[in-house]
């Protein structure tokens, strides 16, 4: 598969609908093949897309020394991350050209799971958008449930029970970059966001006009999803590929945005709960070779390698590696 199949999943809405098993059926080829899809039919509203859209733009549009001093830390990733802030860890030192809003699996200061795992707690909201909390909430909310329907579809093309992909996301670490990216000009150097494989379960976003966004297919061309209005961008993460024992593909992308526009974008990245480990749930493909991660492991992983004068240990996790 050289092209990404943009699918209804209105049946996966419907239990009793005649196309049900098809609509699996195609899912599973997608995630198969390329590891990404376009889907249509998720039952949310254009509109609720727009207001987030909005939103985040005007996220972005707060000055400079406020977003300074809401800026995420290494105690607490959440908050703006200004541009030009992290740089690729493959030691290119090239900035990714983008500012961003980091929010996680919004979590009460009191909840208990904060006494097992530090990277939980309340997010940081910008001050000056009072709104946001609401509006992205709200949406996030929507997301969920068409990530549980993918996630059935996906265990059903296995041959696993849906509940093997359902407990694992009780209080996940579930995440979202809020993104805002300038135009490149044409001769410039670097990448929006560089070419790199998604860490998590599964990622769905809603695509920007402006696209940007580039698949690698497996016969080494870059390509851009063709996503329809009103749909979303589906792609399989390192530890969904890790689960299925190399069936299911995380796939390379990036980001190149010299339109000459603006361009925002607000990626949901689905995490297990911090104390799952995540493992093979079917004998391992041929050839397919990965051990076994920790997600809280993983995520504090995440997190520190992140910072510029931070580097990999021997123990963490390959999620996400380019071998080249």
């Amino acid at each position: 598969m050289q092209a990404i199949p943009t699918i209804d999943i209105t049946p996966l809405r419907e239990p009793n609908h005649p196309d049900r098993a098809a609509c699996v059926q195609q899912i599973f080829e997608a995630c198969t093949n390329i590891g990404f899809l376009s889907v249509t039919g998720t039952g949310i509203d254009p509109d609720a897309v727009t207001r987030v859209r909005r939103t985040v733009q005007d996220i972005f549009e707060v000055d400079e020394e406020s977003k300074w001093r809401q800026a995420i830390t290494r105690e607490n990733y959440r908050g703006f991350i200004p541009f030009g802030f992290f740089t690729p860890n493959d030691g290119s030192g090239t900035p990714d050209r983008y500012e961003g809003y980091k929010l996680h699996f919004e979590c009460a200061a009191d909840d208990p799971v904060r006494a097992e795992f530090p990277l939980y707690g309340p997010n940081r909201w910008p001050r000056e958008i009072p709104e946001a909390k609401a509006v992205l909430l709200g949406y996030w909310a929507q997301l969920d449930r068409v990530f549980h329907l993918l996630m059935g579809a996906l265990a059903e093309g296995l041959g696993l029970d849906p509940r093997d992909f359902r407990a694992p996301f009780v209080k996940p670490m579930t995440n979202m970059t809020v993104l805002h990216y300038p135009p490149q000009a044409p001769e410039e150097d670097g990448y929006g966001i560089h070419p790199h494989k998604d860490t998590d379960a599964l990622t769905i976003i809603a695509p920007d006009p402006v696209g940007g966004l580039e698949v690698l297919t497996r016969n080494g061309q870059w390509v851009s999803p063709d996503c329809p209005p009103g749909g979303f961008v589906v792609n399989i993460g390192d530890m969904l590929e890790l689960w299925s024992g190399g069936r299911l593909v995380s796939t390379p992308h990036r980001v190149v945005n010299k339109t000459g526009k603006e361009r925002y974008s607000f990626p949901y990245f689905a995490v297990p709960r911090h104390d799952v480990v995540v493992e093979p749930l079917l004998p391992p493909l041929d050839g397919f070779d990965r051990t076994p991660v920790h997600s809280g492991h993983w995520n504090a992983e995440v997190w520190r390698t992140n910072w510029p004068d931070e580097t990999a240990s021997e123990d963490t996790p390959e999620l996400g590696t380019l071998h080249v």
